[in-house]
């Protein structure tokens, strides 16, 4: 795959992730005080991930690099810690805490 291609992909691929992380905190920043208190790390976790994906993201359009190696690896770690953090997160919540 093309290094532009690839980059390409992961933009998409991290904007899509950064639209439903920024959805749900959105949901989650209006909820009640009393029923945010059980997911306030959560809340807080995904708002320094969400400012980290804006910053690659931002990298990614701008500076799309040859070697690359380094940085994908980085993206695929945080990737991957993002969605056990999600999978986390959504047991702890009920779908009727979002209207579900």
């Amino acid at each position: 795959m093309e290094v532009t291609e690839y980059c390409e992909n992961l933009t998409n691929e991290l904007t899509g992730w950064n639209a439903k992380m920024y959805d749900v905190v959105s949901k989650l920043d209006k909820m009640d005080t009393g029923d945010k208190t059980k997911v306030v790390p959560h809340v807080n976790e995904l708002h320094m991930i969400i400012e980290e994906f804006d910053d690659r993201i931002n990298r990614l359009r701008t500076n799309c690099q040859v070697e690359f190696s380094e940085e994908r690896a980085g993206i695929e770690e945080r990737t991957t810690h993002f969605q056990k953090k999600w999978d986390e997160m959504w047991k702890e919540m009920s779908p009727a805490e979002f209207g579900g």
